[in-house]
């Protein structure tokens, strides 16, 4: 039976002493959670929130990560970098590095291999623009971003990967997709994850959703049968709104 993340993007906001303060505030909010929590502090507050939440349930994860280990990549930061910090999990193709800084579905695919090839699980972001929706295009691109961010993958692999659905009009817009409609493009997507890998593999994969996720629409959210969670961004960034989001079911 797939188990619900609950999941914090903190993009490009916190100081690290901020990060910590609010990884601490956290802390005994979700400490009985039924769901998995997870945070994802920027690459600079990554060591104070590690040092914050170890040994506790909330996994630590890092929004991206570079295509290679090591070398001349200024700016970029390695997968054995965050390894050596306990990032466990990485955000790769999220829509404002596809969209704002021209990430590739191959540039993404490259991160995902390297990922899992070092151990690190992957949540690999998918979505449609407005624009795409609006032309009847939603499913068609999701599935390319599906096929072209899985391929080279094995079933084995698969263990290792989540997806998290972030239709982009919705994404820190308060615009948010039907219930209705994000279990349709959920159901969409796992059903081409059976034609990609096999059945078993489908019905395992968490495939989370994300796009203005708050306290008062989770639940409807959550009760669909092929929504497993959620890549949560404004809403994690105050402790009683996320600890409200992680135990969504009490």
């Amino acid at each position: 039976m797939r188990e619900y993340l609950i999941a914090g993007n903190w993009k490009m906001n916190k100081t690290p002493s901020e990060a910590a303060a609010l990884a601490k505030e956290i802390l005994p909010l979700v400490k009985n959670s039924t769901s998995k929590v997870m945070v994802a502090p920027s690459f600079v507050c990554i060591p104070a929130v590690a040092e914050v939440i170890k040994g506790s349930n909330i996994i630590l994860a890092a929004q991206n990560m570079a295509t290679a280990t090591e070398g001349a990549h200024t700016g970029e930061t390695s997968v054995l970098m965050l390894k050596e910090l306990g990032v466990e999990v990485v955000i790769l193709g999220h829509s404002e590095r596809r969209h704002i800084y021209g990430e590739t579905n191959e540039m993404i695919n490259e991160k995902v291999k390297l990922a899992l090839a070092n151990g690190l699980k992957v949540d690999l972001c998918i979505g449609e623009l407005l624009e795409e929706r609006e032309a009847g295009k939603a499913e068609a691109v999701c599935y390319e971003q599906l096929e072209k961010g899985l391929a080279g993958l094995s079933k084995a692999d698969m263990a290792n990967v989540m997806i998290a659905y972030e239709p982009v009009w919705a994404i820190g817009t308060g615009k948010t997709a039907t219930p209705a409609d994000a279990e349709a493009i959920h159901a969409a997507c796992r059903g081409k994850i059976a034609q990609l890998f096999d059945e078993a593999t489908a019905q395992a994969t968490n495939i989370q959703y994300g796009g203005s996720v708050k306290p008062d629409n989770v639940k409807e959210l959550m009760a669909m049968e092929n929504i497993d969670g959620g890549l949560i961004g404004g809403a994690s960034l105050t402790a009683p709104s996320f600890g409200a989001l992680a135990n969504f079911d009490k």
